[in-house]
């Protein structure tokens, strides 16, 4: 699977973070963040190689310079010697043109190590951008799977409250409770008549000693019959 393609699925986890069993995406999230660790090792095991290769090679490239210019050296130096006479002509032209020749096939050699050397800087510098763009992802993608974890989490929660509210019967509990109230009016009512009952089943003899009692409650005292008689009230 490709890392565009586990992009999109890690995508397709995180846009569907909304739905009600969040287990799923949680569990791509999570199985996404594992490939892409896994490509950013390899891009990252690529990339070394590639920047060694390309070390390498702009080395013997810059060999193969300081060769060139070393067998230009040793030409001009025997032509030198030819010159004061310390080489015979024929030998020390001879000898010289092998050393550019040399120093030909090695300037050349620098050059096209030096193309190569170019080509493996470019992929490398290309490998490490792949490599921060994962780095970044995958940073980005464990960020939206905390989220994701923690809406996860509340939405469970409060899944879990209002099923345990759908569940109670709100009708029932008032109509249980308009049955309650109307038990407890039917039983008041009931007293009130049983004490009717008992007041119209009091006897005579009842009557009169609740009378009487009432006015020996209304029997003025001595004292204030006395009052009344010294303030002329009485005759």
């Amino acid at each position: 699977m490709s890392i565009f393609k586990r992009l999109f699925k890690v995508g397709q986890a995180q846009a569907h973070s909304v739905v009600d069993n969040f287990e799923d995406p949680i569990k791509m999230s999570e199985q996404g963040i594992r490939d892409l660790k896994k490509d950013l090792q390899a891009a990252m095991t690529s990339l070394a190689e590639v920047k060694g290769i390309a070390i390498r090679t702009r080395k013997d490239a810059d060999n193969n310079k300081k060769l060139a210019a070393d067998y230009e050296r040793k030409a001009m130096i025997l032509l030198q010697k030819m010159q004061s006479g310390e080489m015979d002509q024929m030998d020390a032209e001879r000898l010289a043109t092998e050393a550019l020749s040399k120093k030909e096939q090695h300037a050349n050699e620098s050059i096209r190590l030096s193309q190569e050397a170019g080509r493996h800087e470019q992929m490398a510098n290309q490998l490490q951008s792949n490599v921060s763009k994962i780095k970044t992802t995958i940073t980005s993608t464990e960020n939206d799977l905390v989220t994701l974890k923690a809406r996860a989490k509340t939405a469970s929660s409060t899944k879990k409250i209002n099923k345990q509210l759908a569940r109670i019967d709100s009708s029932g509990t008032m109509a249980m409770l308009e049955k309650m109230k109307a038990k407890v009016e039917e039983d008041e009512a009931l007293a009130m008549a049983y004490g009717d009952i008992v007041t119209s089943d009091q006897s005579v003899d009842d009557e009169i000693n609740a009378a009487i009692s009432r006015q020996s409650v209304n029997v003025p005292s001595q004292n204030l019959l006395e009052l009344k008689k010294k303030m002329g009230l009485l005759e």
